[in-house]
This record gives C-alpha cells, sequence and structure tokens, in this order.
C-alpha cells in the first residue's frame, strides 16, 4: 500500500485533478476486488492462453476425395496467382507513358515517402520493444514456455508487423507509379484512361495484399507444427496489428497536417489548388500517400489477418469435436481463397463491361463503374460461397452448408450495401453534401460545418442499422441448429460476418487505393507546369495526334478525384465495422479462459456486476480521448506548418518552391506525427495493461464499449469529413467557383473534415484491435500474477500503469499544444499584417 500511496503523490504533481480522482477510483475498484475469497485449490487459470492451442490435423478429414491440409496447400497456388497478377499490374504501370516533368514529380514524391518510411520503419522497432518486453516476461518467465516457444511468438509479431510495413512500402510505390501515368493520360482528351489507370493500380495493391496475407495464414495452417500454430497466430496477430496502427495513426497526422498547411494557402495567398510555388504542397503529396495509402494497405492486411485469428481461436475453443473444427478450419480458408479468385473474375468482367461503355467516350461519370465493381464482386463472391460451401459441407446434413453461407454472405452484402449507404452522404451527386455546399453560400463555413455534422450524425444512424440488421439475421440463423455444434453460435455467426466484410477484400482495398492516386495525379499535374514548358505542346500533339486541352485535363482529373473522395470514405465504415465485429469474437475469446468454458462467474458479464459497467465508461472515455489527442497533433502541427509556409512562400519570379522550403514542411509533419503517435500508443498500451490489472470483468465492459463507441464515432467522422470534402469539389468541379467566398468557406469546411476522416475515424479501427489482441496478452498475464502473487501486486501494478497512461495523455493534452501567448496574438490584432491576416 504504501508503493500504491507513493504513486498517488507522484500523479498528484504531474497530473490534473481528473487523473488524480479517476486513479482514485481504479484504486477503489481494486480494493473492492481484495475482498473476494482467494482461489481455492485447483483452480489455477488457464496460463498460456491463445498461445497453447494447437491445431488438430488438418489430413484427417476428407474433401472432394483431397485431405484437408492438401486442399488448403492447393490455396498456396490461388495466393502465387494474386501475387502474380500485382506484380503483372505493376509492371504495366511502370511501362505506360508519362511526360518527363510528371515522372519527376512523382518520383520526387515516392523519394520522399521512402525517407517517411524509413523514419516510422525505426519508430515501429521501439514501439515493438514494449510489446516484446511483455510478451518475454509472461511467457518466459511467469507461464514457463521454453526459450524456442517465446522466441517463436517474438519471431511471429516481428513477421506480422513487417507484413504490414511491406505491403504499406508496396502500395506506395504502386501509387507513386500511376500518379504520373494518370495525369499523363488526361491529356489525351478522353476520361476512361483517368479511371482504368488508378483502379489497375488499386486491384495491384489489393490483390498483392491479401494474397501476401492469406499465404502467411496456410502455411502456419498447413506446415508449421500444430503445438506451436496459436503462438504462431497470437505472435502474428499482436505484430500485424501493432504495425497497422502505429503506420495508421502516424500517416492520418502527417497527411492531415500537409493538407491542411496547403490547404489554409489558398485562402491566404489566393492562390490555385496545388500550385507549384507553395512550399507545403509536396507534403500534402507525400501525405496522400503517408496517410491515404500506407495506412490503409498496413490495416486492410492486419484486418484480414485479426478477423482469421480471431475465427481460429473461436473455433478450438467453441467447437468441441475434433472432425467439426477440421471441417470448419478448412472450409473458411478454402473460401477465402475461392474469393480472391472470384475478386480477379470479378475486376476482368467489370473492366470489359467499362472499356466497351467509356473507351472512346468524350464524357464520363468516374463513379459508375466503381459502383459496378463493387456490386458485381459481392454477386459473384456470394455465388462461389454457396457453391464451395455446398462441395464441402453438403454431405454433413441439417443444411450446415447453406446456414454457414447465408450467415457469410450477409457480410459479402454488407461490403456491397455499406457503400451505398456512405454515397448518400459523401458523393458529389448527394444531396446531402449539395445541402453543404448551399448552407455554405448563404451562411458561410459556419453553416457549412454544421450540414456536415449533420450528415455525419445521418450516416452513424443508418449504417448502424444496417451493420445491426445484418448481425440479426446471422445470429437469427444461428439459432437453426448451430448450437449443438459449438458454445456460443451467435458470436461465430458474427466472426462470419466480418469474414463475409472482408471477402471480396482486393477489390475494397482496391477502391480505396484508388482515391490517393486520383488525389496526387492531379497534383503531379500541376506541380510539373507542364502548361508553361517550352515545346510541352507539339510534344503532347505529336504522341495524341492532336493539340492536347489541358483545361479538359483538368476537369477530368478534378471529377476523377471526387469520385475517388467517395469510394476512399466507402471503404473506411467497411473497415470499421469488420473491427467491431471481430473485436466480438476475440472477446468471447477472452471471455472463455475466464469464465472456464463459460461455466464459472457468467454472472459478472452483467450490469449488475459494477466493475463490468464502469469498465464500459472507461471505454467510451478513451475513445474520446483518442479523437482529440489526434486532432490535437494535427492542429499543432498544421499551425507549424502554415506559421512556416506563411513566412516563406515566393510567388514573384519563381515558378516552384524550393527543395529546402517543401523539405522543412515534410520535416514538421513527420515530427508532429511521431510525437502524437507515441503519447497515443503509449497512452493506449499502459491503459491496456493498467484496466486489465485492475479487474478482468471491468476489461471486458471496457473493450466492448471501445468498440461500441469506436463505430460510431469512426462512421460519424468518416462520413462528415466526406461531405466537407466533396462539397468542396463541388463548388470546383460543378460551379466552377475556384476563388470565390463560396470556395472559400468549403475550404474551411473540408480543413476541418480532414483530420475527421483520415486521422481519427480511420485510426480507431486498428486501435481498437490492437487494444483487444493485446488485451488477451495482457488479462492472462493479470489473473496469473494475480494467481500467484495475490491482488495486491496487481492492484499496486495497475495503479503504476494508469499512472503511466495519463502521463501520456497529460502530454496529449498539453505537451502537443501550440502554446503561443495572447500577448503576441494582441499585438497582431492591433497592427495586422494584411499578407498573413489569419484565416
Amino acid at each position: 500500500m504504501l508503493a500504491l500511496a507513493r504513486s498517488e503523490r507522484k500523479a498528484a504533481r504531474v497530473l490534473p485533478r481528473g487523473a488524480v480522482a479517476a486513479l482514485a477510483g481504479i484504486t477503489a475498484l481494486w480494493l473492492s476486488s481484495c475482498t473476494t475469497e482467494a482461489p481455492a485449490p485447483g483452480d489455477e487459470p488457464h496460463i498460456g492462453g491463445e498461445a497453447n492451442l494447437q491445431l488438430p490435423d488438418l489430413g484427417s478429414v476428407s474433401f472432394l476425395g483431397l485431405p484437408g491440409d492438401i486442399l488448403l496447400g492447393l490455396g498456396l497456388i490461388v495466393c502465387a496467382l494474386g501475387l502474380g497478377f500485382g506484380l503483372m499490374t505493376y509492371t504495366q504501370l511502370k511501362r505506360m507513358p508519362a511526360h518527363a516533368a510528371m515522372r519527376e514529380i512523382s518520383e520526387l514524391i515516392y523519394t520522399t515517402c521512402k525517407t517517411y518510411l524509413k523514419q516510422q520503419g525505426k519508430f515501429l522497432l521501439l514501439l515493438w520493444a514494449f510489446i516484446a518486453a511483455i510478451i518475454i516476461v509472461y511467457y518466459l518467465f511467469l507461464v514457463g514456455f521454453s526459450v524456442g516457444k517465446t522466441s517463436i511468438v517474438i519471431l511471429f509479431s516481428l513477421i506480422g508487423m513487417a507484413g504490414s510495413y511491406g505491403v504499406a512500402w508496396y502500395g506506395i510505390r504502386v501509387n507513386t507509379f500511376a500518379n504520373s501515368r494518370t495525369a499523363h493520360a488526361a491529356l489525351s482528351g478522353k476520361p476512361y484512361s483517368s479511371h482504368d489507370i488508378p483502379l489497375r493500380s488499386g486491384m495491384s495493391i489489393g490483390m498483392v495484399l491479401i494474397s501476401v496475407e492469406l499465404a502467411m495464414m496456410l502455411i502456419i495452417l498447413v506446415f508449421l507444427p500444430g503445438e506451436i500454430a496459436g503462438a504462431c497466430f497470437i505472435g502474428f496477430a499482436i505484430g500485424e496489428s501493432l504495425g497497422a496502427s502505429a503506420l495508421r495513426i502516424a500517416g492520418g497526422i502527417f497527411t492531415k497536417i500537409a493538407d491542411i498547411g496547403a490547404d489554409l494557402m489558398k485562402i491566404v495567398f489566393k492562390i490555385k489548388e496545388d500550385d507549384a510555388r507553395n512550399p507545403g504542397v509536396i507534403a500534402d503529396c507525400v501525405g496522400d500517400n503517408a496517410g491515404d495509402s500506407v495506412g490503409p494497405s498496413a490495416d486492410g492486411f492486419e484486418t484480414y489477418g485479426v478477423t482469421g485469428v480471431a475465427l481460429i481461436t473461436f473455433i478450438l475453443l467453441g467447437v468441441p469435436e475434433v472432425s467439426m473444427q477440421v471441417t470448419l478450419l478448412v472450409w473458411l480458408f478454402v473460401i477465402r481463397a475461392v474469393m480472391v479468385v472470384a475478386s480477379g473474375i470479378s475486376y476482368y468482367v467489370n473492366a470489359a463491361l467499362a472499356r466497351a461503355k467509356y473507351r472512346n467516350a468524350m464524357e464520363m461519370d468516374f463513379e459508375k463503374p466503381l459502383t459496378s465493381l463493387v456490386w458485381i464482386t459481392s454477386a459473384v463472391c456470394i455465388a462461389t460461397t454457396f457453391l464451395t460451401s455446398a462441395l464441402l459441407l453438403g454431405s454433413l446434413g441439417d443444411g450446415l452448408w447453406w446456414k454457414l453461407s447465408l450467415i457469410v454472405s450477409c457480410g459479402t452484402l454488407a461490403g456491397a450495401l455499406i457503400p451505398e449507404l456512405v454515397k448518400v452522404f459523401t458523393s458529389t451527386n448527394a444531396r446531402h453534401t449539395q445541402e453543404v455546399v448551399v448552407s455554405a453560400n448563404k451562411g458561410g463555413a459556419s453553416l457549412g460545418i454544421l450540414s456536415g455534422l449533420v450528415a455525419g450524425n445521418f450516416s452513424a444512424y443508418w449504417l448502424g442499422i444496417a451493420i445491426a440488421g445484418l448481425m440479426a439475421i446471422a445470429y437469427w440463423i444461428s439459432t437453426l441448429g448451430l448450437a449443438t455444434l459449438m458454445l456460443a453460435p451467435a458470436v461465430f455467426a458474427f466472426g462470419l460476418v466480418a469474414f463475409g466484410f472482408l471477402g471480396m477484400g482486393p477489390v475494397t482495398i482496391a477502391v480505396d487505393s484508388y482515391g490517393p492516386v486520383t488525389d496526387n495525379a492531379q497534383s503531379v499535374f500541376e506541380l510539373s507546369t507542364i502548361e508553361e514548358m517550352p515545346g510541352a505542346r507539339e510534344e503532347l500533339a505529336a504522341e495524341f495526334g492532336h493539340e492536347p486541352d489541358f483545361e479538359r485535363a483538368k476537369y477530368f482529373l478534378e471529377a476523377n478525384d471526387g469520385a475517388g473522395n467517395t469510394f476512399k470514405a466507402t471503404a473506411k465504415p467497411v473497415l470499421i465495422g469488420t473491427a467491431v465485429v471481430g473485436a466480438t469474437t476475440m472477446i468471447f475469446s477472452i471471455m472463455m479462459g475466464l469464465t472456464g468454458g463459460l461455466e464459472t462467474d457468467v454472472e459478472k458479464l452483467s450490469l449488475l456486476h459494477a466493475p463490468f459497467l464502469l469498465g464500459l465508461i472507461v471505454g467510451g472515455a478513451v475513445i474520446y480521448w483518442f479523437t482529440g489527442a489526434s486532432i490535437q497533433a494535427v492542429t499543432t502541427g498544421a499551425y507549424r506548418a502554415v506559421e512556416f509556409i506563411g513566412a516563406n512562400i515566393k510567388l514573384d519570379g519563381v515558378t516552384k518552391a524550393s527543395a529546402e522550403d517543401s523539405s522543412k514542411v515534410v520535416q514538421i509533419c513527420t515530427q508532429y506525427a511521431q510525437r502524437g503517435m507515441l503519447n497515443i500508443f503509449l497512452g493506449i498500451f499502459f491503459a491496456t495493461l493498467a484496466f486489465a490489472f485492475v479487474e478482468p470483468f471491468f476489461f471486458i465492459g471496457y473493450l466492448i464499449a471501445m468498440a461500441l463507441f469506436g463505430l460510431y464515432q469512426a462512421i460519424f467522422m468518416a462520413n462528415a469529413g466526406g461531405a466537407w470534402d466533396n462539397a468542396k469539389k463541388i463548388v470546383e468541379v460543378d460551379l466552377d467557383g475556384k476563388g470565390t467566398p463560396l470556395h472559400d468557406a468549403t475550404i474551411v469546411g473540408d480543413t476541418v473534415g480532414d483530420p475527421y476522416k483520415d486521422t481519427s475515424s480511420v485510426a480507431l479501427n486498428p486501435v481498437i484491435k490492437f487494444t483487444t489482441l493485446f488485451g488477451l496478452l495482457a488479462v492472462e498475464l493479470a489473473v496469473l500474477l494475480e494467481y500467484q502473487n495475490g491482488a495486491l501486486l496487481t492492484g499496486v501494478l495497475a495503479a503504476v500503469f494508469l499512472v503511466a497512461s495519463m502521463y501520456f495523455v497529460y502530454r496529449s493534452f498539453y505537451g502537443m499544444r501550440i502554446n503561443e501567448p495572447l500577448d503576441v496574438i494582441k499585438g497582431e490584432l492591433a497592427a495586422p499584417d494584411p499578407e498573413h491576416a489569419p484565416v
């Protein structure tokens, strides 16, 4: 107790009163837990958790005349084909024509992206050291794993992290090839190529990402000994979740610092979009890749893997019969492989239809072929799910094949239905988005922002109802006899819904990756200054057979960017929905361990158990802290970027900003991205440990609240931001209103929406999954320590971890502030500088 008292006195010196009050509340909760009876002999907790799970012999059951492990091994052929598709497309993009000035800009963007990724790689290793320390302490010293088995968990955590990092790197390489090729293709005077190139790029990323992830999991399933599979999977999932969280959060902060810094200059200096004289534009282009390519690639990789690990864990824990375990595992991963093939077929079918309709067209709606791709893929995936299930499970009786197919199809349908609902609130054709423009026309930025908030809130309602409805159908189907095969069939059904969400993963990633290419293409066109380049018109006329129309090319690029904005928005709720539904399955795994397979202490999973209710409240609080901390990092970083750009921008006598000034803006973005990320990650890391050590059922409530609060916060913020972004696009493209007061008002709305949609909302997905995955380890560690050493030690450690978490929370509040004295502002108001007036 003396150690605990000292911890509280130290907290009082460095933390605000609210933090001390929270610590006192946690202490009281821990003291109440100390009054419970000590564990009786024989009540030893299940130590080692998921790392102890053993795979059954997958060859013990045959399918279509083939042992299960052989059938899964054939899935590696599908992975090889997916990789081949991705690499073939990569080569095609590389060989496509692009004007030398445009290639130069895209290579500059890639070179700067490489520098950023190298810094992020070093940062990731630092964060990984915290996770590795917990793994070693728990598995090696407390559980008693051998050095070899502990090393397997460590090794696969590195492999998982490297996977997230590697696909992110591949994503920016492909996208930075595609951006200059898209910009060049727009000069042809026809829109089709400006659509085809970004979609090829996106499919290349999607196919490589899903194929690599699936191959890694199949290798663990088929080739590694079953007794170490649990250790491989848990290490792999934690590593890829860590990688995705760091890259998503830091990338989201980076990109919005740069985006806001560049955008606000348009208002202050009345310059055009992506003006080459603006030192913030290169940083903005790098940010498009850091936030909208690196982040989603790592996030998609991790989401696909973690959902698979969650379902494997459920099957091994919740299905008692070994032959049924094998059947479900083989079925699950064969379906995954078949859906990769289905996605590839759907892409080729849609590409043929789009080429026939638009190849020689002079105008096109860029959203239509993307929409048809999503629906064709959903339909083909549903059909192949039923067909494959009938072949593999048809002999089992009781209609198991069609029941499981229907449940998976609920998720696959959601993958197409959710984008349609998102478009209602974010598309340039949507009435809600147009309402933002109408509001801003008379009410300025103020009413425009309010209309965007309305769109975000309404979207959360409709998407929440849609997700709940599809999950309800899955639950109903799970009541039709699945309880004879497994514990908690509803939880398995929810996991399969998440599985279905990701079935069309290559296409989901493709339409998401479409956005950063179209955004960059617009910037590459402007930064190349090709319109003023001597001899460029003649050179392009010789290539295309006609005089290039630069204004028409810019129109296509602007309109295509609007479609990219819409489909970037559609992928976000799919990923956050998967995170929440998948987290449900992982939380069930924790419940199984704490209740001895739902045999004891089940009554503590109730609002009548006070710690569980308190956990629900605290989980919501952490979601709101995370939102504020990530936006605070963007706000301060953008302030510093605006401050530097405003002081150093040169508009007379130059055509481009200096490389030194552009590099300085990139440096500012990187600095604040990493500072913000460090506070956020360590705040979450220590909070997870603290709340797991307070009381296990408190921690379950905490995880549930993070998932539910995070779902609605993410949907609201993503779609409000999407509405503001495309409202600006309507003014620029449809109304030709650049440089008007209405344009300025929508720019302000867009800068508010930037951290909403591309920082906070998107990062909630990996944060929820990382907290849940790391929580598996943390709560096992807490339960084991309490069993071995009593509640005093775990209570003291809970207090210490909470102090550490709140220290970083405090830093995110006050260490990241701008800290500009009001006296300075008063002086500026007294003698304003008209060139650098506040926006």
